[in-house]
């Protein structure tokens, strides 16, 4: 498992068997996703919560890695943040 989905995991206290949610629109997600990935001007340094969060594929695929979308994905992930507790 990748470093970066080792951290949301356990920010949000899922283990490997759990099911975890699009944060986008509530299906299984299966992708931890980085807003800002480090070759589009992200930090060097370690991941942090606020920089991932979980999508399903077809949201992945539609929003991931697109500049435009990456103020929508933020406040997403922080209201995702604000409803459960982190």
């Amino acid at each position: 498992m990748q470093k970066h989905t080792q951290i949301y995991m356990k920010h949000f206290g899922y283990h490997l068997s759990d099911w975890m949610p699009c944060e986008i629109c509530g299906c299984q997600g299966v992708d931890v996703h980085h807003i800002q990935n480090r070759k589009s001007g992200g930090t060097k340094k370690e991941d942090t919560i606020e920089n991932l969060m979980c999508l399903c594929r077809g949201h992945h695929v539609k929003f991931g890695d697109k500049k435009q979308y990456k103020e929508m994905l933020k406040e997403v992930h922080l209201k995702f943040m604000e409803e459960n507790g982190k």
